[in-house]
């Protein structure tokens, strides 16, 4: 766990603040040079701001470093546009140039990749917001495993995972604490996303202290809605607080339990997905198709 921290914090803070200081106070000899380290980074810092999850850290800290780029990309415009376009380049100046070419075209293709999970052309079951008290954040959501691993899963095809944020922007105090309550939504109570009927219920499971998991029950606690001709599951629910059963009604906005650290899971959230025969449905919440970095408040 220390090393996925220590790989996110290079990833996302390093490599962008490493980058655009070199765009902006680097030696470049034309614009062409200029232009091809400017596309790199923007293009590495775009793929970033959508597909990193900024929910560990803080998720404000994503717009510091576009602020950061922006700003030495109009610093370093002024140092360079008295430079003519192009210039006869050394081997080595030739060598970076390929490199920055290349890895354009690898955060270019990362780009694509994202965007293209931010919408589906299949019709999403409409959903209301199950979460109603403060800032919530879509860890994992989206048509695309770039922003959403669950896509790679049939049945969980367009899962949602939610965290709650603190007035800092992150879903805990601290960055990977053992004590449950340190995360924000832990204890948050669940309503129903739908009227239909409980097909299924778990309630007594035990929550289990980060990073604990356990993939032998992968729901954990969970309630499973019948509805809108899909099955709707919600699932890491808090040990004891589930308060329907199979067979019950429930409507729209009806309380169903509290957000728990039950099943496979490696911290307090809430993980909801819809499915048809054992195929993900896209779901959309108040007319939202959510992914990841989407707000909810």
């Amino acid at each position: 766990m220390t090393f996925d921290i220590l790989f996110l914090l290079f990833i996302q803070f390093v490599l962008p603040v490493v980058f655009s200081f070199s765009l902006w106070k680097g030696k470049v000899h034309s614009k062409l040079d200029w232009l091809l380290q400017a596309t790199m980074t923007g293009l590495l810092i775009l793929w970033l701001f959508f597909s990193s999850p900024w929910d560990l850290f803080s998720y404000y800290l994503r717009f510091l470093i576009l602020v950061f780029f922006i700003a030495a990309v109009f610093l370093s415009w002024k140092k360079v546009n008295k430079l003519p376009f192009k210039t006869e380049f050394n081997l080595s100046q030739k060598i970076s140039m390929v490199i920055y070419g290349l890895l354009i075209l690898v955060f270019g293709y990362y780009n694509v990749s994202t965007f293209s999970g931010f919408s589906t052309n299949m019709k999403a079951v409409q959903l209301d917001f199950p979460l109603h008290d403060g800032v919530y954040y879509v860890g994992q959501g989206g048509s695309h495993v770039q922003i959403n691993y669950h896509h790679a899963h049939e049945s969980q095809a367009y899962a949602v995972d939610i965290v709650k944020l603190n007035a800092l922007g992150s879903r805990a105090t601290g960055i990977y604490p053992n004590e449950l309550d340190k995360y924000e939504i832990f204890g948050d109570e669940l309503t129903s996303p739908c009227t239909g009927e409980v097909v299924q219920a778990e309630n007594d499971l035990a929550d289990l202290v980060p990073p604990n998991a356990d993939p032998k029950n992968a729901a954990g606690n969970s309630v499973v809605i019948s509805c809108e001709g899909v099955e709707v599951l919600l699932a890491h629910m808090q040990e004891g607080s589930v308060r329907v059963q199979s067979g019950d009604r429930v409507e729209v906005g009806e309380p169903i339990g509290l957000v728990g650290n039950s099943g496979n899971t490696s911290e307090p959230h809430l993980h909801i997905h819809a499915e048809k025969d054992g195929k993900g449905v896209p779901i959309e919440f108040d007319g939202r198709f959510l992914v990841r970095n989407s707000i909810v408040w």
